[in-house]
């Protein structure tokens, strides 16, 4: 699946609508504070996740093409950038680690533009996280980005769904997954 994991906004397969609107809100710089990603598992959220902190925080950025060669993008894409932070709510699911996270968004990013915060299966948090998390997200410095993902976005707290803009990610049919792998 890594091999063959998408980029760039153009290579997501299954998903037009949500990478349009992304690629609208960056042409037109109007990108949110906080995304809400759901739907199953493996339809390209965390992907689009990343794609979309590239976008952003590209040296020739904001853009809906990032180039993947900038250190920003080859850092992303590594998963060592040290402005983009991917946290795992299922194992991070304490007060204490969203605390950690408002903490750090204090601080602008470090060599990027936007400090951004991909917050994976983020329905699993606890009760006191989510209150912790809604903080920030009701007052969110002007350099920070939450790209949340979840597979069950009914448990997640009304307050915090309010805030986020909301991306509902579909099932992608065998047909357009084999056309989106297939050799060019």
């Amino acid at each position: 699946a890594r091999k063959f994991r998408p980029q760039v906004f153009e290579d997501v397969v299954g998903q037009k609508p949500i990478v349009q609107t992304l690629q609208n809100a960056i042409q037109m710089d109007r990108v949110g504070h906080a995304y809400l990603f759901s739907g199953p598992r493996g339809v390209g959220k965390t992907t689009t996740a990343r794609i979309l902190a590239k976008g952003l925080n590209c040296v020739e950025g904001p853009t809906i093409t990032p180039c993947n060669r900038c250190p920003s993008c080859e850092e992303i894409t590594l998963g060592k950038s040290i402005d983009v932070f991917e946290i795992d709510a299922a194992s991070n699911t304490g007060v204490d680690n969203i605390r950690e996270l408002r903490e750090s968004a204090k601080y602008a990013a470090a060599r990027s533009r936007y400090k951004i915060f991909i917050v994976d299966e983020v329905h699993m948090l606890s009760t006191s996280a989510f209150n912790a998390l809604l903080k920030i997200l009701e007052e969110p410095p002007p350099h920070v980005i939450f790209i949340m993902a979840t597979t069950e976005r009914h448990k997640l707290p009304a307050t915090i769904l309010s805030r986020c803009q909301q991306f509902i990610f579909r099932t992608i049919p065998a047909a357009e997954i084999q056309t989106g792998v297939a050799p060019s």
